[in-house]
């Protein structure tokens, strides 16, 4: 009875277990109560062998159900085998202060199986902001001096006038005044500084730089002229008509004092704003016929419309850019140094960008300034 009742505790504490656990468990129980058993009766001895039978029926029963439980947990298993079969040589030679790492086999991804950085494809073509389409050097005429003073001779009349002599009598007498027009020239300039240790790991900054520089000295000098040429511009009068018609107008007052005009200069907003003129109100597009787009080009009457972004919004030249001369003591310079200052001792270099010039309205005449936005 005493056997009969550990065999009921033994099914019941096998529920739930796995296919090796019962197995193990029954091997178990066997090799404890062997004596046992050899002494029971035959009776006793085949009604324990049927109720064995049965256990290991539940067993196998057992382990079907268990099948879908345990098969993440057996993949994990198989998996841990397979890493200990591959790596049995560096198992079994772990003692003491000598470690081995077992890795199971999986998917592999850039954030798991990748140290440090993956290879990279390098443009050196600096990705720049961009510089003025349109400079005033490029209106403007040049004169290169060896001083730093320019002086141009202004010359006005005076009295009297040239007429038809009555004969017998003296001719008409004139005279003329003479003004010397001084212009100095000055720096406009600028410079960055930057470690020797940048200038090496950086391959692109040897040509990146330079055209840094010249664009920013090239924004820095028109706006230094745009403001003389605003200076010593003639200020328009006109405070009616649209875009189109002031411009015309001034440029019927400037060849009305013989100036012969060879371009207008206007901002881009204007630019475009000209190239949607409404015939009128509601009736549709229609320019004057006298303006033309061609080649890219908005002119009037063949006088060109340059666009500067210099030059703000509603605001316009209109002249003769022969009588504007940018006037050059010392053309753009781009210089380095490595022993500027205490580049020397902290392994630094200076990167310099000047020019001494100035801009020259030789006669401010044929130079019209005007404002879209003026009226009466």
């Amino acid at each position: 009875m005493e056997l009969k009742e550990q065999l009921e505790a033994l099914t019941l504490k096998l529920e739930g277990k796995s296919v090796v656990e019962v197995k193990s468990a029954i091997e178990a129980f066997e090799l404890k109560n062997n004596e046992v058993i050899n002494n029971q009766i035959k009776e006793v001895k085949e009604s324990f062998e049927v109720q064995l039978k049965e256990l290991q029926n539940h067993a196998d029963k057992l382990d079907v159900k268990l099948q879908e439980k345990s098969q993440k947990e057996m993949v994990k298993g198989d998996a841990i085998k397979s890493a200990i079969n591959e790596n049995f040589d560096s198992i079994k030679a772990v003692r003491k202060g000598q470690a081995v790492q077992v890795k199971a086999v999986g998917d592999m991804t850039l954030g798991a199986s990748l140290s440090g950085d993956q290879p990279r494809d390098y443009n050196y073509d600096v990705v720049s902001v961009p510089g003025q389409a349109l400079n005033v050097s490029d209106l403007a005429g040049s004169v290169s001096i060896s001083g730093g003073t320019y002086t141009f001779v202004k010359v006005v009349k005076g009295e009297g006038s040239i007429g038809a002599q009555t004969e017998g009598a003296s001719k008409t007498q004139i005279d003329y005044d003479y003004t010397m027009v001084d212009v100095n020239t000055d720096f406009i300039a600028g410079y960055a500084r930057y470690s020797k240790k940048m200038a090496n790991n950086l391959p692109f900054l040897e040509s990146s730089l330079p055209n840094e520089l010249r664009r920013d000295y090239l924004i820095a000098e028109n706006a230094a002229f745009n403001t003389v040429l605003a200076g010593a511009a003639t200020a328009s009068t006109l405070t009616s008509g649209n875009s189109i018609e002031r411009l015309i107008n001034n440029i019927a007052v400037l060849e009305g004092i013989n100036h012969i005009v060879n371009g207008v200069v206007i901002s881009p907003a204007d630019y475009w704003s000209i190239m949607v003129t409404e015939k009128s109100t509601g009736a549709g597009y229609g320019l004057p016929g006298v303006v033309t787009f061609d080649g890219g080009v908005l002119r009037i009457s063949g006088i060109p419309i340059y666009k500067a972004t210099w030059l703000a919004a509603n605001k316009y030249f209109v002249g003769d850019w022969s009588r504007v001369k940018k006037v050059v003591t010392e053309g753009l310079s781009l210089d380095f140094s490595e022993s500027e200052g205490t580049n020397f001792v902290k392994n630094e270099i200076t990167a310099r960008i000047e020019a001494q010039v100035a801009l020259a309205v030789e006669q401010p005449s044929a130079l019209i300034f005007g404002d879209f936005t003026t009226v009466a």
